[in-house]
């Protein structure tokens, strides 16, 4: 299927069962090795439980002690862990074949390890999401109507469903995918001990849109600008805020935020790209110019951008300002497409950048925002 026609006649709008996408299957890392990232201090790990005679749920955050998992059950648990694709290469990969999406739109893929009969129960998502089948069988149903019940049960850990009635009922194996757009109530449940890679969407709330906008323009703002209310007649109740003070108040309203697309691209562009972001690209102990640069590039290493950077550029006048966690710096259109791509910069690459593109790599390599990925084999 043309990724056109995929975001034509599916994307936000349809859930799509692609059996194949990834066939064949192998998968890029073990249930160990997800255990064993779940104890590391920085990541965000979470174990759920159920009891199923009581109906209960209980999550566990990580990080987790080592001998956490040996002693757990062969059934009713599930493992999960949000950003491996920052941590693990091979699972960063699988992004590439959603590169008809912008990259500022990918989240992060969540990893998850379940147990015979293993779940998170039955729930909606605000984002989309597609669901990887890795080793194993899991049975996703999901209630695909436009009605779907969206209640949630109280007095529980997760956020459930309080009705689920599901009109699709599949049975993945490794190598289908599951596209699911945000609000549709979903149950999967593992058959035998199988691993899920969940790539998610970045999706911020309205809520969120609103605050991070507000918080700009109070920056810029340095308090002279005040409601005002010239020929206004006399007052009928001192008390009452009438119709022409709510007429008032929604016109300055609008006006605060009547931006013109390239101030709302430059708010959206830091606003995008601090959104969930950990703030673990940290700035290198020592500072490389461009000889010292060049003369790594030379032998044969690579820049690319940190795993947890989030990069992002938008056009500004006949130029471009790029974003790296929320942070911008002026370039070129053309370099600041580049370092946004999230590909690799070699030798050659990096000597095709402007001068402006230039250093601008050389600002976020110096900020942690970059890194030199050493050349396969070198010492």
């Amino acid at each position: 299927m043309p990724a056109s026609r995929f975001l034509a006649d599916y994307w936000q709008r349809h859930p799509l069962l692609v059996r194949g996408a990834f066939a064949p299957w192998d998968d890029p890392l073990t249930p160990e090795d997800l255990a064993g990232l779940a104890c590391e201090e920085l990541a965000l790990a979470r174990l759920i439980r159920l009891d199923r005679e009581r109906d209960d749920w209980q999550v566990e955050q990580g990080p987790f002690e080592e001998d956490r998992f040996p002693g757990l059950p062969d059934h009713d648990w599930t493992l999960l862990v949000q950003d491996v694709d920052k941590w693990d290469p091979d699972v960063a990969a699988l992004l590439g074949p959603f590169g008809f999406l912008p990259r500022w739109r990918l989240d992060d893929v969540m990893v998850s390890f379940a147990a015979r009969g293993g779940s998170v129960g039955a729930h909606t998502d605000h984002y989309d999401v597609f669901l990887i089948q890795g080793r194993g069988r899991r049975r996703w149903q999901i209630d695909a109507r436009a009605d779907a019940a969206q209640a949630m049960r109280e007095g529980q850990a997760l956020k459930l469903l309080q009705r689920f009635d599901p009109s699709h009922d599949w049975v993945l194996e490794p190598g289908d995918m599951l596209y699911l757009p945000p609000e549709v109530p979903h149950f999967g449940e593992a058959l035998d001990a199988c691993m899920t890679f969940s790539v998610g969407l970045r999706a911020p709330s309205d809520a969120e849109l609103l605050a991070d906008l507000a918080d700009q323009l109070a920056q810029d703002e340095d308090g002279s600008r005040r409601y005002a209310d010239p020929g206004r007649p006399p007052a009928r109740d001192p008390g009452l805020v009438d119709d022409d003070a709510i007429a008032r108040l929604r016109e300055r309203l609008r006006n605060m935020v009547e931006l013109d697309d390239e101030a709302l691209a430059t708010w959206f562009g830091g606003m995008i790209t601090r959104y969930r972001s950990p703030g673990l690209a940290a700035a290198p102990p020592r500072k490389l110019g461009e000889a010292q640069l060049l003369q790594r590039l030379q032998r044969g290493d690579r820049l690319r951008p940190h795993p947890f950077a989030r990069l992002a550029w938008v056009r500004h006048g006949r130029a471009a300002l790029a974003f790296a966690d929320g942070e911008s710096l002026p370039c070129d259109r053309s370099g600041a497409s580049r370092l946004c791509s999230g590909e690799p910069l070699a030798l050659a690459d990096y000597e095709a950048l402007s001068p402006a593109a230039r250093t601008l790599a050389r600002e976020w390599l110096n900020a942690g925002k970059l890194v030199i990925e050493r050349e396969r084999g070198a010492g």
